[in-house]
């Protein structure tokens, strides 16, 4: 009857209500859904609009040839990336950031390592040391740039006082081809070992005393405490930074534009710089976008086997 089939209706809908109403009860234990629901979906919200979309359209993007204005409408499929794959610049740029990777594992990190072993310890001045390492990290890249700009300037700059010093003719390092990116790696090197030097710091300071202090019982010295006890201690500290490391290598940008501009004659681009000047710089967003989208890859790429591997456990 149609008046019991509401009545069934009504009451297989309270049943339903009421089995969501329940599982909301569990799932907001001490309001824990609710509060979650409110930091993520603005979270969310940001993340989607100003990263996820942005990556969506530059793939988008890579398969035109579009300089920028109005709607892209010249499909060239995939010929920007062979394009890309043909570029001797592009080569040396990719070449470049895999060299800052390396002068990082192998330069600043260890660099890092040994002034956190020293400072981290309760001794007169170890915090105004940290302070003095750090604060090349606060300063702005741009900044950064143009003060070494000044020093390697080889006619008025730092380095030009240094070698009249001794009657000689300084070099013009950054107007040369050979060591304009080696002064580049110098610059980093400066830049960000003191931001590494910090987080191992943190890492010391999270070792148990008392593991430290059995060492020192059973006869240590501290070259061997160090070694031994707090270096293995720091591995996964140690993974952290290299992850860091390794990612922002892969996306230097802001020190070269100040320093060198890519040049000269192109010979000290990164992966960023080479899409700002060749892509954006001129008017060809769809090659710029490819560029983009092989850097992300390579990230992506490297993040998740990265952490899939070294910091499974972490």
């Amino acid at each position: 009857m149609p008046g019991m089939t509401t009545t069934t209706s009504m009451a297989s809908g309270n049943g339903v209500l009421a089995k969501v109403s329940a599982w909301f009860r569990r799932a907001n234990d001490g309001g824990k859904f609710t509060t979650a629901a409110v930091f993520l979906i603005p979270s969310l919200a940001l993340f989607t609009l100003f990263v996820m979309l942005p990556m969506l359209e530059a793939g988008y993007y890579s398969f035109f040839n579009w300089n920028g204005y109005g709607t892209p409408t010249e499909f060239v499929g995939l010929r920007n990336y062979e394009q890309l794959i043909g570029q001797r610049i592009f080569h040396s740029a990719l070449w470049h950031n895999l060299l800052v990777v390396a002068v990082s594992l192998v330069v600043q990190l260890p660099l890092a390592m040994a002034m956190a072993l020293i400072v981290a310890e309760k001794m007169p001045g170890s915090y105004l040391f940290r302070t003095i390492f750090f604060l090349p990290y606060i300063l702005a890249e741009i900044a950064a740039g143009l003060i070494w700009k000044f020093i390697y300037d080889g006619e008025y700059g730092l380095l030009a006082a240094i070698f009249s010093w001794f009657g000689a003719q300084a070099p013009f390092l950054l107007a040369s081809r050979e060591w304009a990116f080696s002064a580049i790696l110098v610059v980093l090197v400066w830049k960000y070992f003191g931001w590494h030097m910090m987080i191992f710091i943190a890492g010391i300071q999270s070792i148990s005393e008392e593991v430290v202090e059995a060492a020192r019982m059973d006869g240590a010295t501290r070259r061997q405490i160090n070694w031994f006890v707090k270096i293995p201690l720091l591995f996964p500290t140690i993974r952290l930074s290299i992850f860091f490391s390794v990612l922002g290598s892969l996306q230097l940008f802001d020190l070269i534009i100040p320093l060198t501009g890519g040049g000269p004659a192109n010979s000290s681009h990164s992966v960023v710089s080479y899409l700002y000047y060749f892509g954006m710089g001129r008017m060809k967003i769809g090659y710029g976008s490819a560029v983009g989208v092989i850097l992300f890859i390579l990230c992506v790429v490297f993040a998740f086997t990265y952490r899939r591997t070294l910091m499974r456990h972490d």
